[in-house]
């Protein structure tokens, strides 16, 4: 089996998030128990240049068994692949996608199309990968956000699927004389039985929160996870997963 890292180096692709330090597989049991998925949108600069068949080939070549999928397009499916082609190529590479990342403006229309595709494919889990600037502007629109949450998570369930929201730094900002972030509201707002989490560690600590409390706080609604390190010197730059200024080894006990 080919390395992750020798993976990367050779697509161009070691900044990823999705390198691993040998020190932290030896020492994390639970972690190696885990099945280990790469998001596609780490590609997002290469599969425009050599097609998403060569990156899934070298996506398996490596290792890997799941793929999060993104990218959605409607009419022009996953990269002008159709949900059916897309399907059989992860087949052909003995590749599973057990999620991926779709926008709230359309699913929250109803989202059929989107939903047809994710069943498709086989998801388990759609993933709401941000929100628009109108729907988390202030306390109140966060509020609403997640009535909508709700709703979209209600269509999901009656389609076999689940629903899980992707944060990044934004949702921790504080709002001028509130105790409660963005964040904060989703999750007391959101019904648990509809809407689940897809904690992004990165941008969790670039937030100023501890992936830690959050889990302790809300126990059993981050059901994936977007596991990228954060470099020493610059916070703003991803690095290899284990060497870098965030302590995953409580994370992955």
């Amino acid at each position: 089996m080919i390395s992750r890292r020798k993976f990367l180096t050779q697509a161009g692709l070691l900044t990823t998030a999705t390198v691993f330090s040998k020190d932290l597989f030896a020492e994390s049991t639970r972690f190696n128990r885990t099945k280990i998925g790469l998001q596609l949108y780490s590609l997002r600069d290469e599969i425009p240049v050599v097609g998403l068949d060569a990156v899934l080939k070298k996506i398996a070549a490596a290792g890997y068994n799941t793929v999060e999928m993104y990218g959605y397009g409607g009419k022009n499916g996953f990269f002008n692949k159709s949900s059916k082609a897309t399907a059989a190529l992860l087949k052909a590479n003995n590749l599973t996608a057990p999620s991926g990342h779709y926008g709230i403006e359309s699913l929250v229309n109803g989202g059929q199309e989107q939903i047809d595709a994710a069943l498709t494919l086989g998801h388990k889990y759609m993933v709401i990968p941000s929100l628009p600037e109108e729907m988390c502007k202030d306390l109140d629109s966060y509020k609403r956000t997640s009535e909508k949450l709700n709703k979209i998570g209600t269509t999901c369930k009656k389609n076999k699927l689940k629903l899980a929201y992707h944060n990044h730094a934004f949702e921790f900002e504080q709002f001028a004389g509130q105790a409660q972030t963005g964040y904060d509201i989703m999750l007391k707002e959101t019904d648990a039985a509809l809407v689940n989490f897809e904690m992004d560690v990165f941008w969790v600590v670039t937030g100023g929160r501890n992936p830690l409390d959050l889990f302790k706080q809300h126990p059993g609604r981050f059901k994936l996870w977007h596991v990228k390190d954060m470099d020493k010197v610059n916070k703003d730059l991803n690095t290899e997963i284990g060497s870098g200024s965030i302590d995953f080894k409580p994370i992955f006990a």
